[in-house]
């Protein structure tokens, strides 16, 4: 009896002691990305003291000059990234190959200036109130979201997962990549197609071509960027299709860092301009606001990840397979939800047509379903 109750009580032990083991991992890890992220704080202080600095001595001096090094931080940052760089000049042979690696690389720099430098200036997101058991950090800024957390996953599994956007993003109708490249770095090029879903029937559907650029980075840390292609580039790109909206993405993307024992550490970066001129002014704070997006795809990309740290890490016999039933649904419903209220052709909508009593109604059908649209 005794022998059975020193070996209950050593199991437990080696239990309760992986637990904490494991914990210290976390909080060790997240004691780390909290030093990074207030060093970056720090850095971005410093500049705003400097410019404050910059324009009471302007002031002094007798009026504000034009001079755009002294600008305050957030209009210069607006202005960046709002602004179309210039096409590179490439000599003419090879020319669309060397754009595209240019225009790469040039994604690559403006990415990891949001994602670990000063460029944007962060603020934490409204309602998302950081407690002692955060393990993700929230910011937003104009038209731009950034989520930062720990995963109990290998960085390449993040990377793969990442890179699968159909899985974690409902509003992803589909995704095609038309072309793809490879780097003398290892790194891979991808010209990519893919639409969104509209989440009303009072405004057309978005999509994007865009280019995405995976690499490793001499530190272990893999980085995937992505941003939207155009003409200007010497890049083929996809037609723009009647029943949507070419919507644009900056640079965004997702870094991630190997921890030890603990995963990884992602940073995520979304910024997207979604045309808000295009839809009724009473939709536009869907379309144009950092919260939003932020919720809808930088938000539901982590916990998709941590969702499938959750699945792999399940020890419940039978219990992983439960969670990825579950996950199955949740897609088909999120999905059949959106195919009928968009009722695209091409998925087999079709319009009733109008007995001219009621014009401000539109029914379409399609084979088990009926979708009625009230535009008045």
């Amino acid at each position: 009896k005794v022998w059975f109750q020193n070996r209950r009580c050593r199991e437990k032990q080696r239990k309760e002691t992986s637990r904490l083991q494991n914990l210290n991992g976390k909080l060790t890890a997240m004691n780390k990305l909290l030093m990074e992220e207030n060093d970056r704080l720090q850095k971005q202080v410093a500049q705003l003291l400097y410019d404050n600095a910059c324009l009471r001595q302007q002031m002094h001096a007798g009026g504000i000059t034009t001079d755009t090094s002294c600008d305050s931080v957030v209009t210069s940052n607006l202005q960046q990234l709002h602004q179309t760089p210039p096409p590179p000049q490439h000599p003419q042979n090879n020319a669309a190959h060397s754009a595209i690696l240019s225009l790469a690389q040039e994604t690559l720099t403006e990415f990891l200036s949001k994602a670990t430098g000063t460029t944007v200036d962060w603020i934490p997101m409204p309602g998302m109130k950081p407690g002692p058991d955060t393990t993700a950090m929230v910011n937003v800024s104009y038209g731009c979201s950034r989520v930062c957390g720990l995963v109990a996953l290998d960085p390449a599994k993040v990377a793969e997962i990442i890179k699968d956007r159909q899985m974690w993003q409902h509003d992803c109708r589909q995704l095609q990549r038309l072309n793809i490249y490879s780097t003398s770095n290892g790194g891979v090029l991808e010209v990519l197609y893919w639409q969104m879903y509209a989440p009303t029937t009072l405004a057309p559907a978005r999509d994007f071509c865009t280019l995405r650029y995976t690499s490793l980075l001499e530190d272990g840390s893999y980085v995937i960027c992505e941003r939207s292609l155009n003409g200007n580039y010497g890049v083929p790109t996809a037609p723009v299709q009647q029943s949507f909206v070419r919507a644009e993405m900056l640079s965004s993307g997702c870094l991630i860092r190997p921890c030890e024992a603990t995963g990884s550490i992602v940073i995520l970066i979304d910024h997207m301009d979604l045309e808000p001129w295009s839809v009724p002014e009473v939709l536009r704070p869907i379309y144009d606001s950092s919260s939003v997006l932020t919720r809808k795809q930088t938000i539901e990309a982590m916990s998709h990840l941590r969702y499938q740290a959750q699945e792999e890490a399940y020890e419940t016999p039978g219990g992983s397979r439960q969670l990825a039933t579950l996950s199955s649904i949740k897609q088909r419903l999120a999905r059949g939800f959106n195919d009928a209220v968009n009722s695209f052709e091409d998925d087999g909508w079709s319009t009733m047509p109008s007995d001219g009593i009621d014009d401000d109604v539109t029914v379409m059908i399609k084979s088990g379903s009926i979708l009625t649209k009230d535009i008045g």
